[in-house]
């Protein structure tokens, strides 16, 4: 039989985001917060258009997000001094507060992920999928510049 590697990674991705999803539910969240939240962290003072290519969601999705968000405190709209028209996105004291147990969550999930597997196999996996990743992205540039 042979082994579909597609597959096999659309399947790992499906499972890691619905275990990610219900194990940051504990902390209020959905996956989608959680993830902006940990976008916000990593990438700070960007508009809105950014984050949503980050997280993968269209951008009126991301709005609506980011207005629940708002009103519940957990992250709040800033005028961009470069572009009148923007806003950027920025934590709050009480999403600052919930990092660090969405970090321990991000990890344990990590841990889990790759059970069983030694060092030099997780090495190995991130290698292979930084590749895998490098390839894919090459194939979406090129459509792009195909396309005009």
């Amino acid at each position: 039989m042979e082994t579909n590697i597609g597959y096999l990674l659309s399947d790992s991705g499906r499972l890691l985001r619905k275990t990610f999803d219900e194990r940051v539910r504990s902390l209020g969240l959905t996956a989608v917060q959680a993830r902006l939240l940990m976008s916000l962290v990593k990438f700070p003072d960007n508009n809105q258009a950014f984050y949503a290519e980050r997280i993968e969601v269209e951008p009126i999705t991301l709005t609506r997000i980011v207005d629940r968000m708002e009103e519940a405190g957990w992250v709040e709209r800033v005028f961009d001094p470069n572009d009148r028209r923007a806003r950027l996105l920025h934590l709050t004291d009480k999403s600052r507060e919930i990092v660090e147990p969405l970090r321990v969550i991000v990890n344990a999930l990590v841990e889990d992920m790759a059970e069983g597997l030694t060092a030099q196999e997780q090495d190995m996996l991130a290698r292979l999928l930084e590749k895998v990743s490098a390839n894919l992205t090459a194939e979406r540039e090129i459509r792009n510049v195909a396309n005009g």
